[in-house]
């Protein structure tokens, strides 16, 4: 399910920018902009995952935001599916093969297959 808000940014005196998503009442910030849209869809992500295992309906996105002076409106769109996948923890079991004496040694060498495997998986698809 994707989600797609306006959102509001506005430059923080202090530095950076600050976003506000008023259909879903959250605010974050960013360094420059480019984080704070970031930031902000991954606190949409947050809320959408929280409101959708209560069970809570999603708000529609507003037609229209009041910005403030010098503020800029953005939509800004976040996949659940994907979020959700990307930052879940839990651990699945998934069976390998492998030839008897590479499980051998691998063993005698006390090492930790399913740790060397995720390495190389992550190293494989560059995440």
């Amino acid at each position: 399910m994707k989600l797609v808000y306006p959102v509001i940014f506005t430059e923080d005196p202090a530095g950076g920018y600050m976003a506000y998503v008023p259909d879903l009442e959250i605010n974050t910030q960013g360094e420059d902009l480019a984080e704070a849209i970031a930031m902000a869809r991954d606190a949409m992500g947050l809320v959408g995952i929280d409101m959708e295992d209560d069970g809570k309906p999603f708000p529609a996105p507003s037609q229209h935001v009041d910005c403030p002076t010098g503020g800029i409106v953005s939509l800004v769109d976040v996949d659940l599916v994907a979020y959700r996948r990307a930052n879940e923890k839990r651990t699945v079991r998934r069976n390998v093969t492998l030839p008897s004496w590479l499980n051998a040694a691998a063993n005698e060498a006390g090492l930790n297959v399913s740790a060397i495997l995720q390495a190389a998986l992550k190293q494989q698809l560059n995440v």
